[in-house]
Protein backbone atom coordinates (compact mmCIF):
# COMPACT_ATOMS: atom_id res chain seq x y z
CA UNK A 1 0.00 0.00 0.00
CA UNK A 2 1.70 3.52 -0.83
CA UNK A 3 2.32 5.65 2.42
CA UNK A 4 0.89 8.71 0.54
CA UNK A 5 -2.64 8.06 1.34
CA UNK A 6 -2.15 7.86 5.11
CA UNK A 7 -3.45 10.22 8.10
CA UNK A 8 -1.55 13.20 8.55
CA UNK A 9 0.50 13.06 11.96
CA UNK A 10 2.30 15.88 13.40
CA UNK A 11 5.35 13.59 14.41
CA UNK A 12 6.18 10.54 12.67
CA UNK A 13 7.20 7.45 14.37
CA UNK A 14 11.51 7.54 15.60
CA UNK A 15 11.29 3.60 15.63
CA UNK A 16 9.89 0.12 15.03
CA UNK A 17 11.37 -1.77 18.57
CA UNK A 18 11.32 -5.54 18.10
CA UNK A 19 11.37 -7.19 21.52
CA UNK A 20 12.84 -10.75 19.29
CA UNK A 21 13.29 -14.16 20.21
CA UNK A 22 12.36 -16.51 17.10
CA UNK A 23 14.69 -17.32 14.26
CA UNK A 24 15.26 -13.76 12.03
CA UNK A 25 12.89 -15.61 9.33
CA UNK A 26 10.23 -14.43 11.47
CA UNK A 27 11.42 -10.60 10.98
CA UNK A 28 10.77 -10.61 7.38
CA UNK A 29 7.55 -8.87 7.34
CA UNK A 30 9.04 -6.24 9.83
CA UNK A 31 11.74 -5.60 7.95
CA UNK A 32 9.47 -4.95 5.00
CA UNK A 33 7.23 -2.64 6.53
CA UNK A 34 10.09 -0.46 8.00
CA UNK A 35 11.48 -0.10 4.65
CA UNK A 36 7.95 0.81 3.23
CA UNK A 37 7.51 3.60 6.14
CA UNK A 38 10.63 4.88 6.11
CA UNK A 39 10.74 4.11 9.88
CA UNK A 40 14.12 2.73 11.11
CA UNK A 41 14.10 -0.52 13.18
CA UNK A 42 15.75 -1.47 16.62
CA UNK A 43 15.93 -5.23 17.08
CA UNK A 44 16.82 -6.57 20.66
CA UNK A 45 17.70 -10.61 20.01
CA UNK A 46 17.66 -12.81 22.48
CA UNK A 47 17.20 -16.71 22.60
CA UNK A 48 16.65 -17.85 19.09
CA UNK A 49 17.50 -15.05 17.14
CA UNK A 50 20.71 -13.99 15.91
CA UNK A 51 21.78 -10.45 15.25
CA UNK A 52 23.86 -11.31 12.26
CA UNK A 53 21.21 -13.04 10.30
CA UNK A 54 18.84 -10.15 10.85
CA UNK A 55 21.49 -8.23 9.93
CA UNK A 56 21.40 -10.22 6.28
CA UNK A 57 18.12 -10.11 5.98
CA UNK A 58 18.05 -6.01 6.56
CA UNK A 59 20.46 -5.49 3.90
CA UNK A 60 18.59 -7.55 1.37
CA UNK A 61 15.55 -5.12 1.77
CA UNK A 62 15.86 -2.26 0.00
CA UNK A 63 15.49 0.61 2.00
CA UNK A 64 15.62 -0.80 5.67
CA UNK A 65 17.83 0.55 8.67
CA UNK A 66 17.89 -0.80 11.45
CA UNK A 67 19.87 -0.96 15.10
CA UNK A 68 20.21 -4.35 16.21
CA UNK A 69 21.33 -5.50 19.59
CA UNK A 70 21.98 -8.72 21.44
CA UNK A 71 20.74 -8.84 24.83
CA UNK A 72 22.84 -11.00 27.02
CA UNK A 73 21.04 -13.56 29.13
CA UNK A 74 21.54 -12.47 32.32
CA UNK A 75 21.42 -9.21 31.52
CA UNK A 76 19.42 -6.86 34.04
CA UNK A 77 19.06 -2.88 33.82
CA UNK A 78 21.72 -0.72 35.68
CA UNK A 79 21.13 1.22 38.74
CA UNK A 80 17.18 -0.01 38.54
CA UNK A 81 15.38 -2.82 41.03
CA UNK A 82 12.55 -4.05 41.22
CA UNK A 83 10.29 -4.63 43.83
CA UNK A 84 8.19 -6.72 41.80
CA UNK A 85 10.65 -8.97 41.42
CA UNK A 86 10.71 -10.57 44.50
CA UNK A 87 11.61 -14.25 44.91
CA UNK A 88 7.71 -14.69 46.58
CA UNK A 89 6.09 -13.41 43.27
CA UNK A 90 8.50 -15.18 41.15
CA UNK A 91 6.99 -18.48 43.05
CA UNK A 92 3.26 -17.23 42.94
CA UNK A 93 4.27 -17.31 38.53
CA UNK A 94 5.68 -20.43 39.27
CA UNK A 95 9.50 -19.56 38.74
CA UNK A 96 8.04 -18.13 35.17
CA UNK A 97 11.01 -16.88 33.26
CA UNK A 98 10.63 -14.39 30.61
CA UNK A 99 13.03 -11.56 28.75
CA UNK A 100 10.29 -10.01 26.93
CA UNK A 101 9.57 -7.71 30.07
CA UNK A 102 13.63 -6.14 29.94
CA UNK A 103 13.72 -5.90 26.27
CA UNK A 104 10.34 -3.46 26.19
CA UNK A 105 11.80 -1.39 29.07
CA UNK A 106 15.27 -1.27 27.06
CA UNK A 107 13.53 -0.04 24.28
CA UNK A 108 11.25 2.93 26.52
CA UNK A 109 14.63 4.13 28.23
CA UNK A 110 16.84 3.54 24.84
CA UNK A 111 13.73 5.95 23.09
CA UNK A 112 13.91 8.44 26.16
CA UNK A 113 17.94 8.62 25.96
CA UNK A 114 17.93 9.18 22.44
CA UNK A 115 15.12 11.83 22.76
CA UNK A 116 12.77 10.26 20.50
CA UNK A 117 8.83 11.01 20.58
CA UNK A 118 7.19 7.74 19.25
CA UNK A 119 7.85 4.09 19.50
CA UNK A 120 6.17 1.31 18.16
CA UNK A 121 7.07 -2.17 19.91
CA UNK A 122 5.89 -5.53 17.29
CA UNK A 123 6.38 -8.49 18.77
CA UNK A 124 8.02 -11.19 16.03
CA UNK A 125 5.05 -13.16 15.76
CA UNK A 126 3.16 -10.53 14.25
CA UNK A 127 1.74 -10.30 10.60
CA UNK A 128 -0.36 -8.43 8.60
CA UNK A 129 0.05 -4.94 9.51
CA UNK A 130 -0.78 -2.80 7.42
CA UNK A 131 1.31 0.33 6.74
CA UNK A 132 -2.02 2.40 6.79
CA UNK A 133 -2.88 1.19 10.09
CA UNK A 134 0.24 2.33 11.67
CA UNK A 135 0.25 5.63 10.25
CA UNK A 136 -3.19 5.76 11.92
CA UNK A 137 -2.04 4.94 14.88
CA UNK A 138 1.24 6.97 14.78
CA UNK A 139 -1.38 10.24 14.06
CA UNK A 140 -3.36 9.11 17.26
CA UNK A 141 -0.63 9.40 19.60
CA UNK A 142 0.03 12.53 18.91
CA UNK A 143 -3.35 12.55 21.31
CA UNK A 144 -2.63 9.93 23.22
CA UNK A 145 0.08 8.30 25.39
CA UNK A 146 -0.60 5.14 23.89
CA UNK A 147 -2.42 3.51 21.42
CA UNK A 148 -2.49 -0.66 20.46
CA UNK A 149 -4.10 -3.22 17.70
CA UNK A 150 -5.88 -6.33 18.23
CA UNK A 151 -4.69 -9.37 17.60
CA UNK A 152 -7.61 -11.67 16.69
CA UNK A 153 -6.17 -14.19 14.58
CA UNK A 154 -4.19 -16.29 16.50
CA UNK A 155 -6.21 -14.52 19.50
CA UNK A 156 -3.67 -13.32 21.73
CA UNK A 157 -5.41 -14.50 25.30
CA UNK A 158 -4.18 -16.72 27.56
CA UNK A 159 -4.28 -20.11 28.28
CA UNK A 160 -7.33 -20.22 30.32
CA UNK A 161 -9.06 -17.97 27.91
CA UNK A 162 -8.33 -20.36 24.90
CA UNK A 163 -9.75 -23.23 26.97
CA UNK A 164 -12.70 -21.15 27.54
CA UNK A 165 -13.01 -20.31 23.90
CA UNK A 166 -12.21 -24.30 23.25
CA UNK A 167 -15.19 -25.20 25.97
CA UNK A 168 -17.87 -23.04 24.24
CA UNK A 169 -17.80 -19.57 26.01
CA UNK A 170 -17.78 -16.14 24.03
CA UNK A 171 -14.42 -14.95 25.01
CA UNK A 172 -13.39 -11.22 24.21
CA UNK A 173 -9.81 -10.01 23.10
CA UNK A 174 -8.37 -7.26 24.74
CA UNK A 175 -5.78 -5.10 23.45
CA UNK A 176 -1.94 -6.03 24.24
CA UNK A 177 1.72 -5.15 24.09
CA UNK A 178 1.55 -7.38 20.57
CA UNK A 179 1.31 -3.92 18.58
CA UNK A 180 2.29 -0.75 20.77
CA UNK A 181 2.49 2.80 19.46
CA UNK A 182 4.00 4.76 22.90
CA UNK A 183 4.78 8.77 23.47
CA UNK A 184 8.04 8.11 24.86
CA UNK A 185 7.97 11.64 26.38
CA UNK A 186 4.98 11.51 28.11
CA UNK A 187 4.96 12.62 31.98
CA UNK A 188 3.65 9.16 33.27
CA UNK A 189 5.74 6.93 31.24
CA UNK A 190 5.26 3.17 33.09
CA UNK A 191 7.27 0.38 32.77
CA UNK A 192 6.70 -3.26 31.86
CA UNK A 193 6.88 -5.74 35.31
CA UNK A 194 8.34 -9.21 35.20
CA UNK A 195 4.92 -10.97 35.06
CA UNK A 196 2.46 -12.06 32.49
CA UNK A 197 0.46 -9.34 30.93
CA UNK A 198 3.03 -6.96 31.78
CA UNK A 199 1.51 -4.93 28.90
CA UNK A 200 -1.78 -4.31 30.78
CA UNK A 201 -0.42 -2.85 33.95
CA UNK A 202 2.20 -0.64 31.56
CA UNK A 203 -0.87 0.61 29.95
CA UNK A 204 -3.15 0.52 33.55
CA UNK A 205 -3.80 3.94 34.22
CA UNK A 206 -5.04 4.79 30.59
CA UNK A 207 -7.59 1.44 30.67
CA UNK A 208 -8.76 2.87 33.78
CA UNK A 209 -9.44 6.57 32.21
CA UNK A 210 -10.82 5.02 29.22
CA UNK A 211 -8.35 6.45 27.17
CA UNK A 212 -6.95 3.52 25.02
CA UNK A 213 -7.41 3.37 21.92
CA UNK A 214 -7.93 0.48 19.51
CA UNK A 215 -6.64 0.80 15.77
CA UNK A 216 -6.73 -1.90 13.47
CA UNK A 217 -6.13 -5.62 13.66
CA UNK A 218 -2.86 -7.91 13.14
CA UNK A 219 -2.84 -11.59 12.83
CA UNK A 220 -0.34 -13.68 15.47
CA UNK A 221 1.38 -17.07 14.67
CA UNK A 222 -0.46 -20.08 15.42
CA UNK A 223 0.35 -21.73 18.90
CA UNK A 224 -0.31 -24.47 20.71
CA UNK A 225 -1.82 -23.17 24.28
CA UNK A 226 -2.48 -26.11 25.65
CA UNK A 227 1.16 -28.12 24.84
CA UNK A 228 2.70 -27.52 27.95
CA UNK A 229 0.17 -27.39 31.32
CA UNK A 230 2.80 -25.19 33.14
CA UNK A 231 2.19 -22.42 30.56
CA UNK A 232 -0.93 -21.83 32.41
CA UNK A 233 0.53 -22.24 35.71
CA UNK A 234 2.68 -19.95 35.07
CA UNK A 235 0.33 -17.28 33.54
CA UNK A 236 -2.42 -17.91 36.84
CA UNK A 237 -0.55 -14.66 38.96
CA UNK A 238 -0.58 -12.34 36.63
CA UNK A 239 -3.79 -13.07 34.73
CA UNK A 240 -5.54 -13.07 38.23
CA UNK A 241 -4.08 -10.10 39.09
CA UNK A 242 -4.34 -7.98 35.43
CA UNK A 243 -8.09 -9.47 35.49
CA UNK A 244 -8.92 -8.71 39.04
CA UNK A 245 -7.40 -5.01 38.36
CA UNK A 246 -9.55 -4.26 35.26
CA UNK A 247 -12.68 -5.78 36.77
CA UNK A 248 -12.31 -2.79 39.02
CA UNK A 249 -12.18 -0.21 36.61
CA UNK A 250 -14.80 -1.94 34.87
CA UNK A 251 -16.82 -1.42 38.37
CA UNK A 252 -15.52 2.17 39.43
CA UNK A 253 -15.71 3.95 36.40
CA UNK A 254 -14.81 7.80 36.45
CA UNK A 255 -12.29 7.51 39.87
CA UNK A 256 -9.28 8.68 40.12
CA UNK A 257 -7.03 5.53 39.22
CA UNK A 258 -5.04 5.46 43.04
CA UNK A 259 -8.29 5.60 44.80
CA UNK A 260 -9.10 2.65 42.31
CA UNK A 261 -6.13 1.19 43.66
CA UNK A 262 -6.99 1.46 47.30
CA UNK A 263 -9.73 -0.66 46.73
CA UNK A 264 -8.17 -3.51 46.34
CA UNK A 265 -8.07 -4.82 49.38
CA UNK A 266 -7.17 -8.46 50.53
CA UNK A 267 -10.97 -8.86 50.83
CA UNK A 268 -11.11 -8.04 47.44
CA UNK A 269 -8.33 -10.34 46.20
CA UNK A 270 -9.93 -13.17 47.90
CA UNK A 271 -13.38 -12.44 46.77
CA UNK A 272 -11.48 -12.50 43.12
CA UNK A 273 -9.86 -15.43 43.38
CA UNK A 274 -13.05 -17.50 44.42
CA UNK A 275 -14.89 -15.80 41.47
CA UNK A 276 -11.52 -16.92 39.35
CA UNK A 277 -11.70 -20.56 40.43
CA UNK A 278 -15.37 -20.98 39.91
CA UNK A 279 -14.99 -19.83 36.27
CA UNK A 280 -12.29 -22.00 35.92
CA UNK A 281 -13.94 -25.33 37.20
CA UNK A 282 -17.33 -23.92 34.97
CA UNK A 283 -14.62 -24.67 31.77
CA UNK A 284 -13.57 -27.95 33.55
CA UNK A 285 -17.25 -28.98 33.51
CA UNK A 286 -18.47 -27.70 30.27
CA UNK A 287 -15.39 -29.37 28.22
CA UNK A 288 -15.63 -32.87 30.03
CA UNK A 289 -18.01 -34.16 27.61
CA UNK A 290 -16.73 -32.57 24.60
CA UNK A 291 -15.22 -34.01 21.85
CA UNK A 292 -12.37 -32.54 20.41
CA UNK A 293 -8.52 -33.39 19.99
CA UNK A 294 -7.54 -30.92 22.40
CA UNK A 295 -9.72 -31.42 25.26
CA UNK A 296 -7.59 -33.76 27.56
CA UNK A 297 -4.48 -31.76 27.08
CA UNK A 298 -6.76 -28.16 27.90
CA UNK A 299 -8.14 -30.04 31.01
CA UNK A 300 -4.61 -30.60 32.45
CA UNK A 301 -3.69 -26.85 31.59
CA UNK A 302 -6.76 -25.95 33.49
CA UNK A 303 -6.03 -27.60 36.06
CA UNK A 304 -2.51 -26.80 36.60
CA UNK A 305 -4.27 -22.99 36.35
CA UNK A 306 -6.80 -24.35 39.07
CA UNK A 307 -3.69 -25.42 41.31
CA UNK A 308 -1.60 -22.51 41.14
CA UNK A 309 -4.66 -20.00 41.71
CA UNK A 310 -5.45 -21.75 44.87
CA UNK A 311 -2.35 -21.13 46.24
CA UNK A 312 -2.20 -17.84 45.89
CA UNK A 313 -3.15 -15.39 48.99
CA UNK A 314 -5.34 -12.50 48.65
CA UNK A 315 -2.21 -10.15 50.74
CA UNK A 316 0.00 -11.58 48.04
CA UNK A 317 -1.81 -9.46 45.22
CA UNK A 318 -2.47 -6.51 47.94
CA UNK A 319 1.74 -6.67 47.81
CA UNK A 320 2.40 -7.08 44.47
CA UNK A 321 0.35 -3.59 43.76
CA UNK A 322 2.04 -2.06 46.60
CA UNK A 323 5.43 -3.50 45.28
CA UNK A 324 4.14 -2.33 40.93
CA UNK A 325 3.64 1.74 42.55
CA UNK A 326 6.59 1.44 44.40
CA UNK A 327 8.60 0.51 40.97
CA UNK A 328 6.81 2.76 39.29
CA UNK A 329 8.02 5.82 41.58
CA UNK A 330 11.76 4.64 40.83
CA UNK A 331 10.97 4.37 37.11
CA UNK A 332 9.65 7.93 37.08
CA UNK A 333 12.17 9.24 39.43
CA UNK A 334 15.21 7.66 36.83
CA UNK A 335 13.49 8.73 33.85
CA UNK A 336 13.91 12.42 35.07
CA UNK A 337 17.58 11.80 35.89
CA UNK A 338 18.43 10.39 32.45
CA UNK A 339 20.73 12.51 30.33
CA UNK A 340 20.61 12.65 27.03
CA UNK A 341 22.84 10.44 24.18
CA UNK A 342 24.52 11.83 21.23
CA UNK A 343 24.26 8.33 19.76
CA UNK A 344 22.78 4.87 19.38
CA UNK A 345 26.21 3.59 20.87
CA UNK A 346 26.60 5.93 24.09
CA UNK A 347 22.69 5.28 24.74
CA UNK A 348 23.93 1.12 24.79
CA UNK A 349 26.67 1.89 26.44
CA UNK A 350 24.31 3.89 29.09
CA UNK A 351 22.15 0.95 29.31
CA UNK A 352 25.32 -1.61 30.20
CA UNK A 353 24.82 -3.28 26.85
CA UNK A 354 27.16 -4.37 23.96
CA UNK A 355 27.47 -1.82 20.81
CA UNK A 356 24.81 -2.90 18.12
CA UNK A 357 25.17 -3.16 14.95
CA UNK A 358 23.89 -0.02 12.71
CA UNK A 359 23.05 -1.79 9.22
CA UNK A 360 21.26 -1.09 6.02
CA UNK A 361 20.17 2.26 3.75
CA UNK A 362 22.05 4.95 5.59
CA UNK A 363 23.27 2.79 8.70
CA UNK A 364 26.15 5.34 9.17
CA UNK A 365 24.26 7.96 10.74
CA UNK A 366 22.78 5.02 13.44
CA UNK A 367 26.19 4.45 14.64
CA UNK A 368 27.61 7.69 15.30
Amino acid sequence: MSTSAVPPSRSRLDAIVVPAARPASALQNIIELSATLSVPLVVLCSHQTSGEQVRERVEECFGARALIVDVPGDYQLPEQSYATADPTFLKASADRSSDLSTKRNIGLLLARLRGWNKILFVDDDISHLRPYDVARLTSVLDRNPVASMITRRFPDNSVVCHARRLAGFEQDIFVSGAVLGVQVQHPDLSFFPDVYNEDWFFFARQAADRHLPKVGEVRQLDYQPFYDPQRAAREEFGDLLAEGLYALFESTPGWDFDDQLKLARRSYWSDFQEIRLEMIQETLDKLAPAHHPHVRSADTSLRAAMSQASAIDGGLCVDYLEAWQQDERRWRKRLVNLSPASSDRYALAELGLPAGIACGYGAEVLSR
